[in-house]
Formats: C-alpha cells, structure tokens, sequence
C-alpha cells in the first residue's frame, strides 16, 4: 500500500516584503500608545531622489533562511511608558506575522524616532 507523504519538498516560498510589512504596519498602529511610524533616513532618500514616496516607512524587512528579522521606528504618544509599548509592538507584530504569514520572527527591532504631543491649540 503507497502511503501519501505530503511532506515532500517541491521548492521554496519567498513572501515579499511588501505582504510582511503590509502586517506589521497592521500589528503596530493597533498597539495602544503608538501614534505613527517614523521614516528613517532611507526613507527620505528615496523621497528626495527617487521622487516618491516610501510605501510603508519606517519598517525595514530582512528575510534569511532562518526567518525574519523586523525594524520599526515608531512614534509614541506622551505620557506612555516607552518600554511597554515597544514591549507590546513586539508581541503585536510577531505574533501577526507569524499567523498569518507562518514564517518564523527571529527579532523585532523597536526604534523609538519621537514623542507626540497631543495639539491643544483648541483649548482655551
């Protein structure tokens, strides 16, 4: 009797990493405490030479055999405590990723870019 092996190896699955970023930005803006991403200097490059702008800035996607590796620069609000939102941006976009794109995260990188602060001008 044949068995069915469905194990077998036909070739490999390369995710873009527009798909990966497209989930991370997800993960990250729904994490309380974050008020945007920031772009990095890459980002400004392609902005000012490239003449467009970056579709998910602030998120750099590095992709190895072991799996992915994930730089945010994000943007908090005041008053938060920094170590527990980037604690929570980290949970977010690893657990995201690795559901719905089912590739291991080695690391999440959080670079904290800046503070917003909350515009009062409308008080008064």
């Amino acid at each position: 009797m044949a068995t069915n092996n469905n194990e077998d190896k036909v070739g490999t699955v390369k995710i873009a990493d527009d798909v990966i970023a497209v989930c991370v930005l997800n993960a990250t803006l729904k994490t309380a405490g974050v008020s945007a991403l920031s772009g990095g200097l890459t980002d400004s490059l392609s902005r000012n030479l490239l003449g467009k702008e970056p579709v998910y800035k602030g998120i750099k996607i590095n992709q190895g055999d072991d799996g992915v590796v994930i730089d945010i620069s994000v943007i908090v609000e005041y008053g938060v405590k920094i170590p527990a939102v980037a604690w929570d941006v980290q949970e977010n976009v690893k657990n995201e990723v690795e559901e719905i794109i089912d590739i291991p995260v080695i690391a999440v990188n959080i670079h904290v870019a800046g503070v917003h602060f909350k515009d009062d001008s409308t008080a008064g």
